[in-house]
């Protein structure tokens, strides 16, 4: 477990690195996640020369049972986000409404997206499966 873990934070470690040094507009741990799946894609093709460098994928749990252990406890990471909205209940106060309406126009906006994208894929792969 120690040692997936230790994978993981220096996957974002070296993701936050590469997005400060090159400027990237990218945020680094989604640069690391990037470097976590190469690092999981080189592990499962090349299994007997990566058993040396990565963990294997069943060994006390390996990298999946670490991240299902972490996603398990996601929830504590709103602990935060909570605490720092009580503490600034002010700005709540006095913009309050325009947050609401922001966040019920930016959730139908992303739901519609959403829906749109997915009918459009869903009408190309009828396209392309109606074909065979």
């Amino acid at each position: 477990m120690i040692v997936s873990l230790t994978l993981i934070l220096l996957a974002q470690l070296l993701g936050e690195v590469a997005a400060r040094a090159a400027g990237l507009p990218v945020p680094g741990p989604v640069i690391g996640m990037a470097l976590l799946l190469g690092f999981l894609v080189l592990r499962d093709r090349t299994r007997p020369a990566s058993t040396r460098l990565l963990p294997p994928p069943l060994v006390d749990g390996g990298l999946e049972g670490t991240a299902k252990g972490m996603l398990a406890h996601l929830s504590i990471l709103f602990v935060p986000a909570g605490v720092g909205i009580v503490g600034r209940l002010d700005v709540l106060a006095s913009h309050g409404l325009a947050l609401a309406v922001v966040l019920l126009v930016s959730v139908t906006l992303t739901l519609a997206a959403t829906v749109l994208t997915f009918v459009a894929v869903s009408r190309l792969l009828d396209r392309r499966w109606g074909d065979r």
